[in-house]
Parts: C-alpha cells; sequence; structure tokens
C-alpha cells in the first residue's frame, strides 16, 4: 500500500508504527452551523481510507474533533443571546445527523476542545520550559517560531518568506511578539467570551494547540497518519509539527494526507457567489448515498467540480449498483444448487481478477476513481453471469463480493426497513384496492400522489416495491 505524503510530496510506502495497528487523527469541522459540502468531502475520504485499512485487517484508532471554541461560534452565541456552548451542541447534533446519512462512521473518539483545556495548559507550559514559548506583557502566549528547526517543512515554505501567511491570525498586542512569524498558543479573553484561568491570564487556547493536544491524549506522541483538507496545510498542520515535536520531542505524524479542494460549477464555493450549499440543503434534494458517491468518483488529491449534472451521474451510477443488488436478492429463493458448475466456476475466477483490480487501486494512495470502475465490472459481469438457472452458491457469492466491496467505499446496499406512516400504507392498500378494481385511472391518481410526497412504487411478479426519492 502505497500513500503520497505531503511532508515528503511523493508516494511512500504504507509502514506503520505498530504492526497491524493504525492511528489515525482527521481534522473536524468548527461547530457553528450546518456542514457544508466542503466539509463533507474529507468526512468522506478520510472514513473511507478507515474502511479499506481495516478491510486490509488493521485495528484503526481513528480520532476526529470538534472545534467547539472559535470566534465564528462566540459571535453567532452573541447574535443570538445564548452561551457559546449551546451553539456548539446544537450543530455537533446535527453534524452527526449529516455524518450518519452520508454513512460516515463515528471517530474512535470525537474530543471536543473546551474538554481538553488542561492537556493545552500542560502543553503549552512545557514549550514555554523548553524555551519554544514566551509569556508577552498582556498574557498572550506566542510560539516561538524559529526555535524550530523544521518549521515549514511540511507546506515546503521558507521561513523568511511566511510571513503574510499569518495575517488572518494576527491578535490584539503582536506588537509584543519577538517575531512576526510567531503565532499564538494562548490569547486573554475578551468581553463577552468563555475564558478560562491560567497561569498567564484568563483566556482561550489558540486554535492549532488544541489539535496537537487532542492528538497526544488519544493516539499518543506519534502517529501513523494526519489528514485534512489542503487548506490546513499552512498554517495549521504547519504548527501542529512545530508545536508537537517541540513538546513532545518526537517526530509527530508519519505520513500527511489532505484532500483537494470542492469547486461549484468550477467556482470556488463563496456565499457572496450565491453558490454555498450546506449537507443538509443537498439532502433535500438528494439521497446523501449519493453525495458520498460523487465524492469518491474522484481521486482524493483532485479537486473535483460540483455540479446538478455531476450529480445526477453519480445518482444514476450508484442505482445501477443498487439495482443490480435488488435483483440478486430476488433471485435468492429462485435458484438452487450448493455448487458451483464448471461454467460458474470461470466467473468466480473472473470475479477475482476484479477484486485484485480493486484492491490494487485502493492500494496506490486511495484511487477511489479506479476503484469503482473495478466495481462497475464487477457489476458488469453479476448481471449478465447471474439469473434463475445459476446456482444459490453463485448468485450469494456476487452478492457478498459487491456488498464487501461497496462497504469499503461506505457505500449501504441493503435497503433499510423502513415504517411507512399510516396515511402511506392506506394510500397502497386503496391503489391495490384501485387496481383489483379495474380502476386504473383512481390507482395511477394515487400513484402520483405518492410520488409527490417521495414515494416511488414499482409493481413487480412478487408484489409492490416502493422507494423514496
Amino acid at each position: 500500500m502505497k500513500i503520497f505524503n505531503t511532508l515528503s510530496r511523493t508516494k511512500e510506502e504504507f509502514v506503520p508504527l505498530e504492526p497491524g495497528k493504525v492511528k489515525m487523527y482527521v481534522c473536524g469541522p468548527t461547530v457553528y452551523n450546518f456542514i457544508h459540502i466542503g466539509n463533507a468531502r474529507p468526512m468522506i475520504v478520510f472514513d473511507t481510507v478507515r474502511r479499506y485499512f481495516e478491510y486490509k485487517g488493521y485495528e484503526v484508532s481513528y480520532v476526529s474533533n470538534f472545534t467547539d471554541v472559535d470566534d465564528k461560534i462566540i459571535k453567532k452565541a452573541n447574535e443570538e443571546g445564548v452561551d457559546s456552548s449551546e451553539i456548539s451542541a446544537r450543530y455537533i447534533a446535527e453534524c452527526r445527523k449529516d455524518m450518519e446519512g452520508m454513512n460516515v462512521r463515528p471517530a474512535t473518539v470525537h474530543p471536543q476542545a473546551t474538554q481538553e483545556i488542561p492537556g493545552m495548559l500542560q502543553m503549552i507550559q512545557t514549550l514555554i520550559d523548553k524555551g519554544h514559548a514566551y509569556v508577552a506583557a498582556d498574557g498572550t502566549v506566542y510560539f516561538r517560531t524559529r526555535s524550530f528547526k523544521g518549521y515549514g517543512k511540511l507546506s515546503h515554505k521558507n521561513i523568511d518568506e511566511l510571513q503574510s501567511g499569518f495575517r488572518e491570525i494576527r491578535v490584539t498586542g503582536e506588537e509584543d511578539k519577538e517575531d512576526s512569524n510567531d503565532f499564538v498558543l494562548w490569547k486573554p479573553k475578551k468581553e463577552g467570551e468563555p475564558y478560562w484561568d491560567s497561569a498567564w491570564c484568563k483566556g482561550r487556547p489558540g486554535w492549532h494547540i488544541e489539535c496537537s493536544v487532542m492528538a497526544k491524549r488519544y493516539l499518543g506522541d506519534q502517529i501513523d497518519i494526519h489528514a485534512g483538507g489542503e487548506d490546513l496545510i499552512f498554517p495549521h498542520h504547519e504548527n501542529e509539527i512545530a508545536q508537537s515535536e517541540s513538546a513532545n520531542g518526537k517526530p509527530f505524524a508519519t505520513y500527511w494526507m489532505h484532500n483537494a479542494f470542492l469547486n461549484i460549477d468550477n467556482k470556488k464555493m463563496s456565499k457572496s457567489l450565491g453558490n454555498f450549499f450546506t449537507v443538509r440543503e443537498i439532502a433535500e434534494k438528494y439521497d446523501l448515498q449519493v453525495l458520498r458517491f460523487f465524492m469518491l468518483s474522484a481521486h482524493y488529491r483532485s479537486p473535483l467540480n460540483f455540479s446538478a449534472e455531476l450529480m445526477e451521474s453519480s445518482k444514476n451510477g450508484l442505482e445501477r449498483i443498487l439495482t443490480a443488488m435488488e435483483r440478486l436478492g430476488d433471485l435468492d429463493g429462485k435458484v438452487s444448487g450448493d455448487a458451483l458448475t464448471e461454467e460458474e466456476k470461470t466467473y468466480e475466477a473472473q470475479a477475482d481478477e476484479l477484486t485484485a483490480k480493486f484492491e490494487a487501486a485502493m492500494d496506490d494512495d486511495f484511487n477511489t476513481a479506479d476503484a469503482i470502475a473495478a466495481l462497475f465490472e464487477l457489476v458488469k459481469l453479476s448481471n449478465s453471469t447471474a439469473s434463475a438457472d445459476s446456482t444459490k452458491a453463485y448468485a450469494e457469492d456476487m452478492k457478498r463480493r459487491i456488498r464487501t466491496l461497496c462497504d469499503v467505499l461506505g457505500i449501504v446496499t441493503e435497503k433499510k426497513e423502513e415504517l411507512l406512516d399510516s396515511t402511506v400504507e392506506k394510500l397502497i392498500e386503496e391503489r391495490q384496492a384501485a387496481r383489483k378494481a379495474k380502476d386504473f385511472a383512481k390507482a395511477d391518481a394515487i400513484r402520483q400522489q405518492l410520488l409527490d410526497m417521495g414515494i416511488e412504487l414499482k409493481d413487480t411478479r412478487e408484489g409492490v416495491k416502493w422507494k423514496r426519492v
């Protein structure tokens, strides 16, 4: 298995720190609103990476945080006249709903920054004691950037050319900095902001120290993989390396993975351009499994363009897979025989080759686009070879193969048992009665009424089947 390492800018063979185990940290969202589809890409991508490691037999410790103290959270709390913790709790809950809809599995641990303050105070003090940080007159604690000789090794930037990169995180009192490149570890409280006591001042942590502390607490001083969007490479991840390696005296993460940006109709997503979409808004038009399938249709390091046309294409592609699985399910009660025929054995050999093709794509820096292409070939083989004349063993094996590979991608192939409300159940029964009475005009009218409610009916030899659309 090879991973493109942002640190070296090359594909490297994956060698875990501990055989059979993977320690992985992924930067999570700042919870001040519903997550947008840009947030969704790393969630889906790195959930898939995790799934593939597990498919390969690794035990994965997967940590992804919620940033629950931030200027945007505080601003929204002040606008609503509530405590900032109320805002963060609300949107953590909403984020979890969206994650469930996208079939993003919960992390091993989802730490929250506000619950990790003691660890942050401890790491900051360690950095001060080691000479990597200093306290300004107003109680602000800065990291002494030039004290870390490897600064810039992730972003491949020269420290003397980095000043512009810190403009967005400058704070009042930064004239007390020893160097313009130094960044904040702890900052004094302002009116209307949450704060914590410290040896330096009442205040709150800088953003970068949060992830260094949470990674250390839940995964240890050294981890295998640190991941997130490419916008985090600098300054966030660069600063994490400086803090963690200065405090712990060890290399921080062996592999750094970053997904590329998501564009909307070939333009950068922006509220000012009116092309900003939350996952919740997309869910009003599409099943979030379609969004997941779309996100995996391109390699994670390639920029991805979101458009209605591409979402429709993803919807159709996903439907091909689900239809194949439904067809195989319908065959369960019709086929017979527990031993494969000689002809089926040749099909099994072809299926083995396609499974190997899927794995080869995933082994090559998690190339989900090529993996999906192999999956489609497997679906095509199933459609052309599994029939009412197939043995039960063959039909079940093809179904298992497709389900297993779909599970690696986080694609749900089994329809969840859903309880229709009494109104819908009654309408389906009325339509059946109308059909039996040959009142087809009424039956068609009820079908359309159900369709308007988001329920699509399909008449089959096995009876009426339905799905939400």
